[in-house]
């Protein structure tokens, strides 16, 4: 018998048998019974039961300033959280560490701005790595810079942008990164983020702390820390922001 045939025909035997195995063990020797939670989807707008609302529109009693502990100087205006120019950053009172976010955002129209001067902040995730806001609906700048990138990092995938004036949606996982009691990188973070529903940014790994110059890199940090939102002197709007902790 020719060689070929025989690894066939000895193939064909392991497989028949392992079938013939298989159909000795009942359909429940492959199911599962764990205490799985129970959460309540939001509807009309509203955040699941398991949620921390950071802002709903009513006060800003789950921030402050960012750089100290004290009230934070943004305002709110018909139930929206609105940038105060030259205020400062905010920052939740509570840290946080791997998450899922859901935040709403609006650029205001602002006439006669381009590129990065064209409603501009930001979304610091542990106050240190930035998914950036801006009005990129047909306002040129750098790929890496642009609405829905990590800042001089990833580029989004797309562009899901929505005019100035109108709301948009990030929904976000985010994975915060892990040190060795040394201080050295075991894991860095890693984020996927969807834009109006739109996936842009696809489980993609931080290379490091958001840099305008220079390189980004890692330094040891807490397991949680807060989660923080840029006063970059334009009057951008922020509304329903919640996480759950993963």
């Amino acid at each position: 018998m020719k060689p070929i045939l025989t690894v066939m025909l000895a193939m064909l035997s392991i497989s028949l048998f392992a079938q013939d195995k298989e159909d000795k063990f009942p359909a429940s020797a492959t199911e599962l019974y764990l205490d799985v939670p129970v959460v309540t989807p939001g509807s009309n707008n509203e955040p699941p039961s398991d949620a921390i609302v950071l802002f709903d529109g009513k006060n800003l009693s789950k921030w402050k300033k960012e750089t100290k502990d004290s009230l934070p100087g943004w305002k709110i205006e018909n139930g929206e959280l609105v940038v105060v120019p030259k205020k400062g950053g905010i920052a939740t009172k509570q840290s946080f560490g791997d998450i899922q976010l859901h935040i709403e955002w609006m650029s205001p129209v602002m006439k006669g701005e381009t590129g990065q001067g064209y409603a501009n902040s930001g979304i610091f995730f542990m106050g240190k790595y930035e998914l950036q806001v801006l009005n990129s609906h047909g306002n040129e700048t750098y790929s890496n810079g642009q609405a829905g990138s990590i800042y001089k990092q990833y580029a989004p995938l797309v562009n899901a942008s929505r005019p100035p004036g109108t709301w948009q949606e990030y929904d976000v996982i985010f994975t915060a990164p892990k040190f060795s009691e040394k201080g050295t990188l075991v894991s860095p973070a890693r984020i996927t983020v969807f834009h109006n529903g739109v996936l842009i940014q696809n489980n993609v790994s931080i290379w490091g702390n958001t840099s305008f110059k220079g390189l980004p890199k890692y330094t040891k940090h807490d397991e949680k820390l807060p989660l923080a939102l840029q006063d970059h002197t334009d009057p951008v709007r922020y509304r329903n922001i919640w996480v759950r902790e993963l």
